[in-house]
């Protein structure tokens, strides 16, 4: 049966533009689906956003909307227009986790689309910053069953609130070479011992993991995430120069003197006279840009693992924060290494808890408090590269400097670094 359109002038300009747009998606579910409850829902939707870009005001308002069990995962939102759009007059979003790595079967995203169109509007978006996946669109009812029916066939819902969010890692060594650790396994790990801080939100504010398998950080981990693991290595760069004196024969001297070796932030590549490449390991910060140029030459050493870094945000109380060094170098091969990564969350987790003010980032607590004082908290010990940039004053009292070198050296030594 035909529906009664509504009329979008000002939502159809958003489909003139080069690119594609979020709009001719909801027109083909109002349009084509063979659904017509889908077709009035995503209508609706369509009215009460036109009306939204005429009057310059939002709608939306939130709510309480749960499934048993689950203190979050839902993101309620109520129409204030519901009147006028019926159909659409709750349009809540449920998370749903995604697997490790964001590997995926044809089947298992069939079955849960085929669950969503079901439920709710049809509209479903991978993945975002959040991690999860969207499924947008469904009313207070049909929340619990939708989740009741993926639930059984082994999906669980993602974090919302103040509590410890929806886990991300990329898709690893399953397809990339520069992998350093096994980001799946970390992953897993982690949600699996926090999954019941994922569902009811006990924290001061929302505590997100991502991990990345290489310094690449595809999951733009150091930026987003309060706990971030970047996949590293400690030995010398593997470089095969048969393979560097092919790239040079292929596109000459000067183009990979004017996009490897100068581009190298801390000079720390040599072409030579030979057109063999010369790598000062001791000065390479692990950029990536020479590996991502020159794959097929240049690779991560041997001895892998992970870095740590805390405290990683966007904007809250202060300005966006990049993740603070906690851990330089951490290897991750024994069960026993995987136990001890995940009695560091939980430590830090712990103290943040404690000492975290309502609606407070991990990162924004440590601005307030001090490294010093979390580092102590959390009972780890200083480390040079802790540092983000050099100090300013010129003016340092050295009182105990030498004693403190010779601690931190013997722990070098105890480490085997």
């Amino acid at each position: 049966m035909a529906i009664d359109k509504h009329a979008t002038p000002m939502l159809d300009q958003l489909e003139t533009g080069p690119w594609p747009s979020f709009i001719s998606g909801i027109k083909r579910l109002r349009d084509q689906h063979p659904d017509q409850r889908i077709n009035e829902v995503t209508n609706d939707l369509l009215g009460q956003l036109e009306h939204s870009y005429e009057t310059r005001k939002g709608y939306w308002k939130g709510g309480t909307v749960s499934v048993f069990g689950y203190g979050g995962g839902i993101i309620p939102r109520f129409s204030e227009v519901g009147k006028a759009f019926p159909k659409s007059k709750e349009f809540h979003t449920v998370r749903v986790q995604p697997p490790a790595g964001n590997h995926y079967t044809t089947a298992m995203l069939r079955q849960l689309a085929d669950s969503w169109e079901k439920y709710g509007s049809g509209l479903i978006t991978f993945h975002g910053q959040t991690g999860n996946i969207m499924f947008i669109g469904t009313d207070t009812q049909n929340t619990q069953q939708f989740f009741d029916e993926i639930n059984d066939y082994g999906w669980d819902l993602g974090g919302a609130g103040p509590c410890v969010r929806t886990a991300m890692s990329c898709v690893g060594a399953a397809r990339c070479e520069m992998s350093c650790t096994n980001e799946l396994k970390a992953h897993r790990m982690l949600v699996n011992r926090f999954v019941d801080d994922v569902h009811r939100p006990a924290l001061p504010y929302k505590f997100k993991f991502k991990v990345s398998g290489c310094p690449n950080d595809c999951q733009n981990a150091i930026e987003r995430s309060d706990f971030a693991m970047l996949g590293t290595w400690r030995d010398d760069m593997k470089v095969d120069q048969a393979e560097v004196k092919a790239y040079i024969a292929d596109k000459g001297h000067q183009y990979y003197i004017d996009n490897v070796i100068t581009r190298c932030p801390t000079k720390a590549l040599s072409l030579n006279d030979d057109d063999t490449l010369t790598v000062n390991n001791r000065d390479c910060v692990r950029c990536m840009h020479c590996l991502n140029v020159m794959p097929k030459a240049l690779h991560p050493g041997d001895d892998k693992g992970v870095t740590i870094l805390i405290g990683g945000k966007r904007t809250l109380k202060i300005g966006d924060l990049m993740g603070t060094v906690v851990v330089p170098f951490k290897k991750l091969e024994t069960e026993e290494d995987y136990d001890t990564l995940v009695e560091l969350a939980e430590t830090i987790i712990d103290f943040w808890a404690e000492n975290g003010l309502e609606h407070e980032r991990c990162g924004e607590m440590i601005e307030r408090i001090g490294l010093a004082n979390f580092l102590d908290g959390i009972g780890i010990e200083p480390d040079p590269n802790m540092l983000s940039h050099p100090r300013q004053s010129s003016y340092i009292r050295m009182d105990g400097w030498d004693e403190a070198a010779e601690e931190w050296f013997a722990r070098q030594a105890e480490a085997g670094r």
